[in-house]
């Protein structure tokens, strides 16, 4: 009959049953299935069906291939493609995603290889030829089992790219400005794509019976079924899907966990806070501490009122005893106060001065006497509040404003008289001590202004750092080279 397809084997010498499609369930409209018995043998043959399509009248005949193998009997499987093997070509590729995690796209120009079931990457020509050499080296590699290739606009701005998702959730871009290129590698590797899903669809379904090409029909290979079965053919891609591995499985278990402890995170919280009061509330008190020996009082570092308190003093022995040492052997040191001394010396000696151990700026490791001034600088500068207290330091900077001589050293005079007692005795022994340098100006190559230049900073600044740094730095150079000018008539010194 013109239009009719054979789906079916049929055995040569029986005679064909017409079975009407009434009496067939589930059969398609327009369809009329023929069942061929045989002879009852061994039990083991078949039961044969052969299915015959009625064409639409209205639908032009379809032409009937003649070729041998359109009509074997021994055709049972469907003609797959082969995959095909492209040799070495530069691309542009770029890996987007890698297990379902966004990657950073880097576009890198890499020598690309199409295997038999594999992408294969190398850095250059040399690496591939390199690699084959070395049977223990292999390169990166994308199994294209279950991958999917299709072109795409969105992932990049460049034109002809080419996006391959792999059935582990991996994106790589492959890229080519050569449409025909691109396009080339496009067709090879869905071919191969296909080919390779197509197998593993086949050993999936490899059971005992036969499916046959073009039908949804499956015949057991025992047993004399009156009916065709219908099986619906599963999807490539599902059967290429890789399970998840392990570590996800783990991190969902990480993430559930992290969940449950930030639902009693507020108790461990309240917990911490117990635990912490309890503590301090256990604590020695300073005072204690200082009583045991644990912690020593300090003195660089140390209000002036409280290291005077506890020296019994209103001048700190470690000045009297730097002033002395420069005084006796610093004079006529080129740049006094100006050259620094040795840093790891000076700490070492704050360091014994802090510890209360006693020593002697004469000794030999002291030898160097910019390291007692250096000491000595430090121990101003280091002082919590500066010699020059806070809330003297807008007055004295007011003071040093007039313009009138005799009315501006009246103004410093009550200024330092108003300076509590450990600070106006300190300050007075200090440029006491300057004034002596000063004496010894040709040797030492000490001015009133390199002087000021040093100590301005050093013995005042204002308790917060407002204003215009510049400018306080130059009041304070002012106020200290004023008041080493008029020291004798401010502090009552006699004139060297």
């Amino acid at each position: 009959m013109a239009g009719t397809r054979i789906t079916n084997l049929q055995s040569a010498g029986n005679q064909p049953t017409l079975i009407l499609p009434h009496q067939v369930t589930g059969a398609a409209p327009g369809t009329v299935q023929m069942r061929i018995k045989t002879s009852q043998i061994s039990g083991d043959r078949l039961s044969q069906t052969k299915s015959m399509v009625l064409q639409d009248p209205d639908l032009p005949p379809r032409p009937i291939s003649r070729h041998r193998r359109n009509q074997s009997q021994h055709n049972v499987g469907e003609a797959v493609e082969t995959p095909v093997v492209l040799n070495g070509e530069y691309l542009n590729k770029a890996k987007i995603s890698e297990g379902g995690k966004k990657l950073r796209k880097n576009w890198t120009s890499t020598w690309v290889v199409l295997d038999t079931d594999k992408l294969l990457f190398y850095k250059d020509r040399k690496q591939e030829a390199l690699t084959n050499l070395k049977p223990g080296c292999s390169p990166d590699g994308m199994d294209l089992c279950g991958a999917v290739a299709e072109w795409t606009t969105e992932k990049s701005s460049r034109k002809n790219v080419l996006q391959i998702t792999t059935s582990s959730g991996s994106e790589f871009l492959l890229q080519a400005d050569n449409y025909h290129t691109i396009s080339k590698w496009h067709d090879a590797i869905k071919r191969t794509a296909d080919y390779l899903s197509k197998g593993a669809a086949g050993k999936a379904s490899d059971k005992p019976g036969i499916r046959r090409a073009n039908s949804t029909e499956y015949l057991p290979r025992h047993g004399l079924p009156s009916k065709t079965l219908s099986l619906p053919r599963p999807a490539p891609e599902s059967l290429c899907t890789k399970e998840p591995k392990p570590e996800h499985r783990r991190s969902l278990m990480f993430k559930s966990s992290k969940l449950t402890y930030s639902m009693s995170d507020s108790a461990d919280k309240n917990g911490v806070k117990n635990r912490l009061k309890k503590f301090i509330t256990r604590r020695p008190s300073m005072k204690t501490l200082q009583e045991k020996g644990i912690i020593k009082d300090r003195v660089f570092g140390c209000p002036l009122l409280a290291l005077c308190e506890r020296e019994g003093t209103t001048v700190p022995n470690f000045v009297r005893q730097c002033v002395e040492a420069v005084e006796k052997r610093g004079l006529e040191a080129d740049g006094i106060y100006r050259v620094s001394g040795n840093l790891a010396t000076i700490q070492k000696l704050r360091f014994l001065v802090d510890q209360e151990v006693e020593f002697n700026l004469d000794d030999s490791q002291w030898e160097d006497i910019h390291v007692v001034t250096g000491a000595l600088k430090m121990f101003f500068r280091e002082l919590p509040e500066p010699l020059f207290p806070f809330p003297f330091f807008e007055l004295f900077v007011e003071a040093i404003k007039t313009k009138e001589c005799k009315q501006k050293v009246q103004v410093m005079k009550e200024l330092v008289l108003q300076l509590p007692k450990p600070n106006q005795d300190t300050m007075r022994v200090l440029f006491k001590h300057l004034q002596t340098i000063l004496t010894c100006s040709q040797k030492n190559l000490m001015s009133t202004q390199g002087i000021s230049i040093v100590f301005g900073p050093t013995l005042m600044w204002p308790e917060l750092d407002c204003g215009n740094m510049a400018v306080n730095m130059v009041y304070q150079n002012q106020i200290v080279e004023f008041i080493l000018i008029e020291s004798p008539e401010i502090f009552g010194l006699q004139k060297k």
